[in-house]
């Protein structure tokens, strides 16, 4: 007769770990590539003002950003207090919008140049005088779509 052997304690298969490291660093290189980053670091402080009826901007590659405001506490000594131009990580004047904007489309591809849009992100506080100076400048330089910055109203206000 056949004799049976008894199947001793089972035990699993340990679990490799010999591909861990890659898989690491595939999702590592996934999170380097699509983050995107903040391009310009503001040296004026933009508080935008409220509003009700808000549309997002849809491809944020397709939008230049004009900041205007009043400069920052460490910057205010080689500034001053007075409202000023932010153009990329730069404090600028008037006469530098049309470069600005120039650099911008040479990044876009041409068939994209007329859906390039201007977004003003202007502190709440700031008087139109400098922010109808820009919009000239603007205007002098072929850029007709341009729109306002602004955080939405909070609903109990």
């Amino acid at each position: 007769m056949a004799h049976f052997q008894k199947k001793r304690g089972k035990t699993t298969p340990a679990i490799s770990t010999a591909s861990l490291p890659d898989i690491i660093f595939m999702l590592l290189f996934f999170f380097m590539v699509t983050t995107v980053l903040r391009t310009a670091t503001l040296k004026i402080q933009v508080i935008t003002p409220t509003a009700t009826e808000l549309t997002k901007l849809v491809k944020k590659s397709l939008v230049n950003y004009i900041y205007i405001g009043y400069p920052l506490k460490p910057y205010q000594k080689e500034l001053g207090t007075k409202p000023r131009i932010q153009l990329g990580d730069k404090i600028a004047d008037l006469r530098d919008i049309p470069l600005f904007l120039e650099q911008h489309k040479a990044k876009v591809p041409e068939k994209l140049h007329p859906r390039i849009t201007t977004s003003l992100r202007v502190h709440k506080d700031v008087t139109m005088g400098i922010v109808y100076d820009v919009k000239t400048a603007l205007r002098k330089a072929n850029q007709l779509k341009v729109n306002y910055s602004a955080k939405k109203k909070a609903e109990n206000q």
